[in-house]
Order: C-alpha cells, then structure tokens, then sequence
C-alpha cells in the first residue's frame, strides 16, 4: 500500500483491523451509506478507516461495535491475533487512540469458550472519552482504579473514583471516562457479556 509522503504507514493490528472492518460491512452485505447511516459516522470516514488512512478512535470503533453487535474487545481481539490460556504480560496487545489519550491493554481478551475479559486502561491527565451507546445493551462492567483519579458517568449518574475504588454497573447508554487528574488514571476494566 503506498501512502503519500511523510505519511506514517499503518502499524500491523491498525491494518488487520481496517480489513475487519471491511470484512464485516461485507458479511453483512452493507454499503458505505448504510454504515453511515446506522453508525452516524461519516462515510468518507468509514472508507479511510477500512483503508487504514486512519486509526479509528475509541468512540468511532465503539459506534461501530454497535452497529455489529460487537464488545470493542471482541473485535480488536479478531485482529490482534489468536488467544491463549496463559498471556505473559509481554504478549498482551496494547491499542491506543492517540486522540482522546486512552491506552488499552488486553490483559485476557475475549474467548469463545469465556464469556468475560479483563482490560487494563489508562487515561492521560485531562482526557474525556464519551461513548454515545454500549456495544452490546446491558454490558456488565467492573471498574476498579489501580491508580489516580477517575470520573465514570453512566446515563445521569457520575462516579469520581480512587485508587482501589471499584464502580459495577450494567451499560444501556450514554458513558463517559474522564481522568480529572494531573497524573493518569490506571484501571482494569472487567467486561462481562450479558
């Protein structure tokens, strides 16, 4: 693939997971139009996404999980490769959305045999990741904070967490993790499919 000059090429699991991203408005048997249409997501940005041109954000890929009934791990986790039993740390994929300062590390991604995951975050000091809706309705999550300062609001109710402090919940709306801080916020994100 050639990319215009100065341009940085796609690292490995950003281009796996444009073709997934292809693969799966394929399987589906959408155009770009109709995934535009139900994600409310640009076309334009839709086709540089499953081009790689870009490296989709948190809350683009979120959007799309949606529209595929997919958890966001599930789907990085088709593309960043097979899953095994034991994961030394230094095998656990990192993803990271440059944008909103969010770092996700699969500590034990999704299995077809397991029905939960394990994912360590970070925010960088300021950052605000909104979700505009779960991936799958009725998600459960369990939000402990390793470190730092984290606000988590779930539709109209707001929780600032510590270290040690763990928010559960059920996801049916709107999200969004802010790290209020000056230092990051650490947390594992436990992820159970409903």
């Amino acid at each position: 693939m050639r990319h215009p000059e100065g341009a940085v090429a796609p690292d490995a699991v950003d281009a796996r997971l444009a073709a997934r991203l292809a693969i799966l408005r394929a399987e589906h048997g959408w155009s770009l139009g109709e995934v535009a249409e139900r994600s409310g997501i640009s076309r334009s940005t839709l086709s540089r996404a499953e081009r790689a041109e870009i490296s989709p954000t948190a809350a683009l890929l979120n959007r799309l999980c949606q529209v595929y009934g997919l958890t966001m791990s599930r789907l990085l986790s088709e593309v960043e490769g097979e899953p095994a039993p034991l994961l030394r740390a230094t095998d656990q994929s990192v993803w990271l959305d440059r944008t909103s300062g969010f770092e996700r590390r699969s500590v034990s991604p999704p299995h077809p045999a397991l029905r939960g995951e394990l994912v360590e975050a970070r925010l960088a000091p300021g950052a605000d990741l909104a979700y505009d809706r779960p991936p799958v309705p009725g998600l459960e999550q369990h939000i402990w904070v390793l470190e730092g300062a984290l606000e988590v609001t779930e539709r109209d109710a707001a929780h600032r967490l510590g270290p040690g402090d763990c928010l559960r919940l059920r996801v049916w709306g709107v999200t969004r993790f802010r790290c209020p801080g000056d230092t990051e916020a650490r947390y594992l994100l436990a992820v159970v499919l409903p």
